[in-house]
């Protein structure tokens, strides 16, 4: 069995960390060409999709960022019994620090009181990690890369909403996620991915909308209300015209995607965490039944 104690995953998360800030998953850029086709030839949109799609496979091919903002890099770790999360990490930190040296992340950690940049995307609380112990008997590591634009229009309501004539029904949700996108425009770096989350409290609804981003465009909801809410807003968004970085179009959004939890009987919270189109996301797993850990990446 792997020795836990001396386990050392900085190489793998360097990796992860590349591959997610260089490679645009299949999915997406799938999704990016279907649009464009879709746009009108020799269009505003069309040509900005193109130039996307360049963008993409000359990130891929040159290991370079996707994207000049690199983001927070936000870990979703889980873990079976045993594991030293304090060593994960530790790990973490160190892998961050290295892929900024090797160019793949951008300094981003700020020092929120003296504006100092670390210089190694390390810092009080970041990069982001969220710890959850289940009960595989390996290690599943998610990484999402969230860019700064967007995460400034990603936004949440607190329902009901008078202006918006919204109440607290899936009903509510719609009209606030349709002005949540209305609102973005361009400046989120459309065409976007929408993560929302309905309910918890304004801390937890947050977290909940920015896991929906490492779903898969392809997926389907369990939640067969949620499913269909999902493909309406998916169709209703690309109908408000705004287009690729806002220019006009027919492709506002790429997918939506939506998460439940339960809350409080006086609180009713809807967060959009608003992804561009640049969603870098990549998965590790690492499995411990044999005497060396051996790491995969999807």
């Amino acid at each position: 069995m792997v020795n836990l104690k001396t386990m050392d995953l900085t190489d793998a998360f360097v990796e992860l960390i590349r591959r997610a800030a260089t490679d645009l998953p299949s999915d997406m850029e799938q999704a990016i060409a279907k649009a464009k086709d879709r746009e009108e030839a020799g269009s505003a949109a069309a040509s900005t999709l193109e130039t996307i799609l360049k963008n993409v496979d000359l990130a891929r091919k040159n290991a370079t960022p996707i994207c000049q903002d690199t983001g927070t890099p936000i870990f979703e770790v889980r873990y079976p019994l045993g594991v030293s999360t304090r060593a994960l990490a530790e790990q973490i930190r160190q892998a961050a620090a290295v892929a900024t040296e090797r160019a793949y992340l951008r300094p981003n950690a700020v020092d929120s009181l003296t504006g100092a940049n670390s210089g190694d995307n390390t810092g009080i609380d970041f990069p982001t990690m969220h710890f959850h112990e289940w009960e595989e008997e390996h290690i599943q590591i998610d990484l999402l890369l969230k860019g700064g634009g967007c995460e400034n229009v990603s936004t949440q309501y607190k329902l009901p909403d008078g202006g918006l004539k919204a109440g607290r029904d899936l009903e509510g949700v719609r009209r606030v996620v349709l002005d949540a996108v209305h609102q973005a425009q361009g400046k989120g770096c459309a065409p976007a991915v929408l993560g929302i989350a309905i309910g918890g409290d304004r801390g937890s609804s947050y977290i909940k909308s920015k896991e929906q981003l490492l779903r898969k465009l392809d997926d389907t909801n369990p939640d067969e209300n949620l499913a269909d809410l999902e493909e309406r807003l998916y169709e209703e968004s690309n109908e408000l015209g705004i287009g690729p970085m806002g220019f006009g179009g027919k492709t506002s959004v790429l997918g939506v995607k939506i998460g439940a939890q339960h809350r409080l009987p006086a609180s009713y919270f809807v967060s959009v965490a608003y992804m561009c189109w640049a969603n870098r996301r990549a998965r590790m797993n690492v499995s411990l039944t044999g005497d060396e850990a051996e790491v995969s990446y999807a």
